[in-house]
């Protein structure tokens, strides 16, 4: 695992929170070490929404927990019984993420029998390793998921890149390929899951701007390619080289795929604004993604094994292109507004 600012920060943490529990002299500074690990999130909402979330369950917990010690004493079925409870009521309370930590509450504070005194100890300590989280999540390299997210994107398109220029013509060795495979596999997935993370701060506003909307379209536009371009590494793994095939059939595939992938990559170029207008014609690309599909299905011999592996390979590469000519039109309708944008506020700025 690489070392990044997470596991920095998350260190610093548990660090600031023991400081911190030794400075208000709390009996056992371990329990905000470990509220300050949990804590940690990917992103400042996410660390202000498990704060409020945990605050919510762990007084719950707590309370819970409180009277089951006086009632249950801390015989091990009784602890078991009051965790099973507080698991339930924070399922209801939609509180999944926040279970952990509030099971830790709750044995702490039934091992005391239900002493109010170090129920509320342990309450607070809880609270001084989230803040100590949220504190230095915020001083400490602060999260910038979207800047990392076209980081990733621009990474991502250079491992699938070079995956599919060698998929038909099996160049690379066949255990290089499936490493590379999974390794591609595991980052559009982590891409996905920042997307998620965008989505639901996004769900959030009452009223997102209309630049923040545009936005989530590019991103999600983004991924959707690389999402499909993936599909097509899939399909000709699974069925393309299981099918029999003659030269020209290797080439009609190759050929359309380099074609794809150039196109890609105008595209992100476009993004960032590094093309000249009109330094691709997108519509005659869509026409070729047409000729390609009605070229494969023309190929088609019933004479020879596995031809039908070919249609579902020839329907993703078909798929793929599409996706890319979508995303096409929206880099295209995103660089016409900033245009506009930047127009306006010349002739603003000359008024």
């Amino acid at each position: 695992m690489a070392f990044g600012a997470r596991i920095l920060k998350t260190g610093m943490a548990v660090t600031l929170a023991l400081y911190l529990s030794v400075l208000f002299n709390f009996a056992s500074p371990v329990g905000a070490a470990i509220a300050a690990i949990f804590a940690m999130q990917p992103s400042i909402y996410r660390s202000w929404r498990y704060f409020l979330d945990q605050i919510q369950t762990s007084t719950m917990g707590a309370v819970i927990a409180l009277l089951g010690g006086m009632l249950l004493s801390n015989e091990p079925i009784a602890v078991g019984l009051v965790c099973i409870l507080v698991i339930m009521i924070s399922m209801k309370m939609n509180r999944a993420d926040t279970i952990g930590l509030t099971l830790v509450t709750v044995i702490s504070v039934m091992e005391a029998s239900g002493q109010w005194q170090f129920a509320l100890t342990r309450f607070l300590l809880t609270l001084t390793g989230i803040l100590s989280a949220f504190i230095i999540n915020i001083a400490v390299f602060p999260p910038k998921p979207r800047k990392q997210y076209i980081q990733q994107i621009e990474n991502v398109f250079t491992s699938l890149s070079l995956l599919l220029r060698t998929a038909v013509s099996h160049e690379m060795k066949e255990s290089v390929f499936r490493d590379e495979k999974n390794a591609l596999e595991g980052s559009i997935k982590a891409l996905a899951d920042k997307y998620a993370l965008f989505e639901e701060e996004q769900k959030q506003l009452r009223r997102a701007k209309y630049s923040q909307t545009r936005q989530m379209v590019v991103y999600k536009n983004l991924l959707n390619s690389l999402q499909k371009g993936f599909q097509v590494l899939e399909a000709i793994d699974r069925h393309y080289f299981q099918a029999e095939r003659t030269d020209r059939t290797d080439e009609l595939f190759d050929r359309h795929l380099e074609q794809l992938i150039k196109y890609h990559e105008y595209i992100l170029l476009k993004f960032e604004d590094k093309l000249k207008p009109g330094a691709n014609d997108s519509e005659l690309l869509a026409e070729d993604n047409d000729r390609f599909l009605e070229a494969a299905i023309h190929g088609y011999d019933p004479e020879k094994s596995g031809q039908l592996r070919l249609s579902v390979v020839a329907a993703a590469i078909y798929d793929y292109g599409y996706q890319l000519d979508r995303l096409d039109r929206v880099a295209d309708q995103i660089n016409r507004m900033n245009t506009d944008e930047k127009d306006t506020a010349d002739m603003t700025g000359k008024i």
